[in-house]
């Protein structure tokens, strides 16, 4: 199926490629790029947020929102015996990232690898290595790299400040299941390109012009603190959160009603879940109440707009991630739907044609 091979296809791309908050630079020129392949303007904002600009068939401005900025780290400091201390970027648990692969990003470009361990990475060692806390303290990174003091790391290039990526492991299963970190949010960038890719193709054009902010500060609170003044309505298109209290699961959207920040936007919301409804769009309708998104970013910021939170189910958040193809599909139409791209024939058609590829036992 067409749109769900590039979203695929860009999402394997884009998670591949590495950008913790605060060093997004390389993921955001691919983002552009292909945006700027689709005959769209962009421009960048000051602090290195892209915005996409689709002309509508009003001036009236709704805005779609996606982070490519993922969980990450960086080094602290470089202990005696030439491994890396590290902080975390963004909120995480430490056993999460215990024995992942990661790369080291240095300020002059270049890269290292390393694995992510305790301090007593060996039951054949320490006596107390499964009872130790799993804290920044007790962490560290092993570096690829013939070292056995700290001078031999200075002397790479390596050392506090340089920024640290995990290894995603991007898999796409038979059966449609898509397993990678950073499915928060590149699951959701990938998305919004394949709408793009969709406006383009098609020649048709929304009803209201479209913004579409692609952020790289989400994951550390400020993502879309600052929002073109034009726009009226943002829709933050995330995740959904799956697991114990919660209805959402991997296959379809979710549509939060509240998270951690409050109520997301009566009507907004009201009219997500009418579509939904009417297009025959998998959907759920949730309470997300650890989670904050860029819309929350955007109305701390003072922004005056209505906002909106939308995104396909994914399990292990924060962890080592999974959603579907149809969660994908499902986000796929819903915004589709909400910008008044498609009639409902051929939405439910492109879902259609997503099973039969499904059932042929062909992820893409």
């Amino acid at each position: 199926m067409e749109y769900m091979k590039y979203i695929l296809d860009t999402l394997e791309k884009i998670v591949n490629t590495p950008s913790p908050s605060g060093c997004t630079g390389k993921v955001m020129e691919i983002v552009r790029r292909e945006a700027e392949g689709f005959g769209f303007q962009t421009e960048y904002n000051r602090k290195g947020g892209l915005i996409i600009t689709v002309p509508g068939q009003t001036e009236t401005v709704v805005a779609f929102s996606g982070h490519v900025d993922t969980l990450g780290a960086m080094v602290r400091s470089v202990r005696a015996g030439g491994t890396l201390a590290f902080t975390q970027v963004g909120g995480m648990m430490m056993e999460a990232i215990e024995g992942s692969y990661c790369k080291i990003l240095t300020r002059d470009g270049r890269e290292f690898t390393g694995t992510i361990q305790t301090t007593q990475p060996s039951v054949h060692v320490w006596d107390g290595c499964r009872e130790l806390k799993r804290t920044e303290e007790n962490m560290e990174i092993r570096l690829d790299e013939i070292v056995r003091t700290a001078e031999d790391v200075e002397k790479l290039g390596i050392g506090a400040g340089d920024f640290v990526s995990f290894d995603p492991k991007f898999v796409v299963t038979e059966r449609g299941f898509v397993k990678s970190r950073h499915m928060d949010d590149k699951a959701s960038v990938a998305v919004i390109l394949g709408v793009l890719k969709y406006i383009h193709d098609t020649g048709k054009k929304p009803v209201q012009t479209l913004k579409m902010l692609i952020s790289n500060y989400e994951e550390v609170g400020h993502g879309c603190s600052y929002i073109p003044e034009d726009v009226e309505e943002l829709i933050s298109v995330d995740m959904g959160c799956v697991g114990d209290d919660l209805n959402g699961d991997e296959y379809r959207v979710s549509i939060c009603a509240k998270d951690s920040s409050g109520p997301y936007d009566f009507d907004m919301t009201n009219r997500l879940i009418s579509l939904a409804k009417e297009y025959g769009i998998g959907y759920t309708v949730d309470i997300f109440p650890h989670y904050g998104s860029d819309v929350s970013a955007a109305l701390k910021g003072g922004n005056n707009i209505r906002g909106a939170l939308i995104g396909q189910g994914v399990s292990a958040s924060h962890g080592q991630e999974r959603t579907h193809v149809r969660g994908l599909m499902e986000t796929f139409r819903l915004i589709a739907a909400y910008a008044g791209l498609m009639e409902k024939e051929e939405s439910s058609r492109l879902f259609e044609e997503l099973l039969l590829c499904e059932g042929s036992g062909s992820g893409r």
